[in-house]
């Protein structure tokens, strides 16, 4: 769906195409109008949230493919963070709410996007939890953005091997927890556990891997659900697809890849654990069967390291983004597990990311703000 035009690492442009800065006719780093506040995103079946205009493209966007002045409509311009694996509350999560501040504040975001495991370590027990003040808007303060969250593991509880840690993410009424949280916050935003939304000429996906991982519907049917609303995105005119979800379809990290996940590596083959439906082998079908190929880009988190893999058959016509550094950070069980273009596994991070016209420009940052990778791929 898109090929590969340039891999920007650790800041070096020459030689990598269109300098993301702008001085090549690429992206303008200049400030544009904010996006504004959300329309109440509340309601408990899955649909469509719009969000509202992000105003004009940069100067410099037109162009006889992308619209513009020179070819007719203006093309899109869609800013963004993604980090998953946040909610501790502790100083690894206030830094990086810190870095994001600064990133944003110096090249504009519509949106945060959370990859789950919002609340450690076993989710909220009510709108009124306090957790959701110390590990969520408190964090966050100084960010008047909205918060796209899916939800993982740990936001469904359960008890994990005896403690009470959490983490088995079977305690399924804890999504609509979630969900009626979005009425009393102003920046959290989840209409339903998986749900779309579009911001000019991107849509999102929105989807909850821990029922996926569960095979169980106890909030929707994701399976029939999912055709239609990457269709009905493309009827409203998404150039663009984004997925995201808290489990991972490839990983390098501890948790590993769908269909093999926690195995245990010996002689480098992965010996899958004997619990099949906690092996992840729910979500590696879902993603095949669903979204590879039908997407342009996956984010994922549940590792908490980042990782942009470099895999281009094992989801054909589909980027695969880990970003789940959001608060902590966990060791690679593998280096050599899949090829990546990146990976950082030393720092939390997240990644900032511009969808302008054709063109997905990512970069990986680190707690400090310091940009460590950067790519660009084109439609």
């Amino acid at each position: 769906m898109r090929a590969a035009a340039a891999c920007l690492a650790l800041g070096l442009l020459a030689g990598c195409g269109d300098d993301p800065t702008g001085a090549d006719g690429g992206f303008d780093a200049g400030a544009r109008p904010d996006a504004g506040a959300l329309p109440d995103a509340g309601g408990r079946d899955a649909g469509t949230v719009a969000l509202p205009d992000a105003g004009p493209p940069a100067a410099d966007a037109g162009g006889p493919d992308g619209g513009g002045p020179d070819g007719g409509a203006p093309v899109g311009d869609v800013r963004f963070i993604a980090m998953g694996d946040t909610g501790e509350g502790n100083a690894g999560q206030i830094a990086v709410a810190a870095a994001v501040q600064s990133t944003c504040a110096a090249e504009t975001c519509d949106f945060v996007m959370l990859l789950g495991d919002n609340i450690y370590d076993s989710g909220v027990s009510s709108v009124t939890d306090p957790q959701w003040m110390t590990k969520f808007e408190g964090p966050y303060a100084a960010l008047s953005l909205p918060f796209y969250p899916v939800l993982g593991n740990h936001d469904y509880g359960g008890v994990l091997f005896g403690s009470d840690q959490g983490g088995l993410g079977n305690e399924f009424d804890k999504g609509s927890i979630a969900v009626a949280y979005t009425a009393s916050s102003t920046r959290w935003t989840l209409p339903a556990t998986f749900h779309t939304f579009q911001l000019d000429h991107v849509g999102f996906v929105m989807l909850d891997t821990n029922s996926i991982l569960w095979d169980d519907t106890t909030n929707g049917d994701q399976r029939a659900w999912i055709r239609g609303a990457i269709a009905d995105l493309r009827a409203s005119g998404a150039t663009w697809i984004v997925a995201a979800g808290h489990h991972p379809l490839r990983s390098n990290g501890a948790h590993g890849n769908a269909g093999s996940y926690e195995a245990i590596e010996i002689g480098g083959v992965d010996i899958p654990i004997p619990v099949p439906i906690m092996d992840g082998r729910n979500v590696r079908s879902f993603f095949q069967t669903y979204l590879c190929g039908e997407v342009d880009v996956i984010f994922a988190g549940h590792d908490h390291n980042r990782q942009w893999l470099d895999e281009p058959t094992a989801c054909a016509g589909t980027e695969l983004i880990v970003s789940g550094a959001g608060s902590k950070t966990k060791s690679f069980s593998s280096s050599t597990r899949n090829a990546l273009h990146f990976g950082d596994d030393s720092t939390e991070g997240f990644m900032y990311v511009r969808i302008q016209g054709d063109t997905f420009y990512g970069r990986m940052v680190d707690r400090d703000g310091n940009t460590q990778f950067e790519r660009m791929i084109t439609r």
